[in-house]
């Protein structure tokens, strides 16, 4: 299932989610904008993880002055998504 998040308070507008919803792993995620290598990298990384998982990791990082960051927010994605589904 494709999931899409618009992003708050961070260089990066949107996160694209493939989810496989029985397992609740990420099957693949694309940041739109951001820093492009680091985000890669974090996509990299989520990939074959569960969503709960991912959350414990990435939850409260923070960047810079802002108290949020890309994984944060991908942490707060999929968060809403599990409301939801």
């Amino acid at each position: 299932m494709e999931y899409r998040y618009k992003t708050n308070g961070v260089c990066s507008t949107e996160i694209i989610f493939d989810i496989d919803e029985k397992t609740k792993v990420i099957n693949d995620l694309k940041v739109i904008n951001g820093c492009n290598g680091n985000l890669k990298g974090i996509s990299a990384l989520v990939k074959g993880m569960k969503i709960e998982d991912i959350i414990s990791k990435l939850e409260g990082i923070t960047c810079g002055f802002r108290n949020t960051s890309c994984p944060d927010q991908i942490a707060m994605a999929l968060k809403e998504y599990l409301n939801n589904y």
